[in-house]
């Protein structure tokens, strides 16, 4: 006799209060050109999707990026600089 087993895959666990910050600061300042999710294409075709920024930049690189404040020099790209907390 065999037996199938189905696994219910369940959202991750909740997201941390840091994380649902930035995922806010995300949606609300980020995601009218850039994919924010792990499927979709960036609205913006030249904006990259976040999920290969670690492709054109070192990840430990960009807390202090922000913090230092990120300006591309691209006209459609408002420049950024967050407290660092």
């Amino acid at each position: 006799m065999s037996f199938a087993i189905l696994m219910i895959v369940s959202p991750a666990m909740a997201a941390s209060p840091s994380e649902q910050r930035g995922k806010t600061f995300a949606l609300n300042n980020c995601a009218q050109c850039h994919s924010i999710d792990r499927v979709t294409q960036s609205p913006l075709k030249v904006a990259p999707p976040f999920r290969t920024l670690h492709l054109r930049y070192p990840v430990q690189d960009l807390a202090e990026a922000l913090a230092e404040g990120i300006d591309t020099g691209h006209p459609t790209m408002p420049a950024f600089q967050l407290d660092p907390d």
